[in-house]
């Protein structure tokens, strides 16, 4: 129990796989809870060194440093002094002294229908890009960190989030952290 925490230095680290809402619900969470809201990936780094996604995915296929370099940024900033919500494939894994682990799950289908409404294209070429990128990340993830990101029975909370609203997700999350962390909100 964290009794003594105040909420603004409550640390939370949602992962899930690609289209399982790991960035809308986290942001959306932050909002609603006025912290930092940490969100620092692949597609950051690209951008950052303006590059194209894809390209950066090939390029970590071959290079763990791409992994290692998001990974790190991202823990350095949630690490900060002050609460926050990290929002990553590897959030519950990389912050393990988060307060509250969550773990959102969807199946493949919901997932690319997602990737999908968000950057458009054909479901069917959506729905083998995602599940090749699932097999990847799990490759890699166990290559560099011996970590099974299939694996999450740790965590505080699984959320299934087929069938649930982004605020619905958020509001799921709120009452864990009420209820481990003894905090009124």
């Amino acid at each position: 129990m964290l009794n003594n925490k105040k909420l603004s230095r409550v640390k939370i680290a949602i992962s899930g796989k690609s289209g399982c809402g790991n960035t809308t619900v986290s942001r959306l969470l932050a909002g609603m809870l006025k912290l930092r809201f940490i969100n620092f990936t692949f597609r950051s780094l690209a951008l950052e060194k303006g590059i194209e996604f894809n390209e950066v995915l090939k390029l970590a296929a071959k290079d763990d440093s791409w992994d290692k370099e998001v990974d790190l940024r991202q823990v350095e900033m949630a690490r900060e002094d002050g609460g926050c919500v990290l929002g990553s494939r590897l959030a519950i894994w990389m912050l393990p002294e988060a307060d509250l682990k969550i773990f959102l799950n969807a199946k493949l289908e919901t997932r690319a229908m997602r990737i999908q409404r968000r950057e458009g294209g054909s479901l069917e070429e959506i729905t083998a890009f995602t599940k090749n990128r699932d097999e990847q990340d799990h490759g890699r993830y166990q290559r560099i960190y011996n970590l099974d990101n299939n694996n999450y029975s740790f965590v505080d909370l699984v959320i299934d989030t087929d069938d649930l609203s982004p605020a619905e997700i958020a509001e799921k999350i709120i009452a864990k952290l009420k209820e481990k962390c003894a905090l009124i909100l």
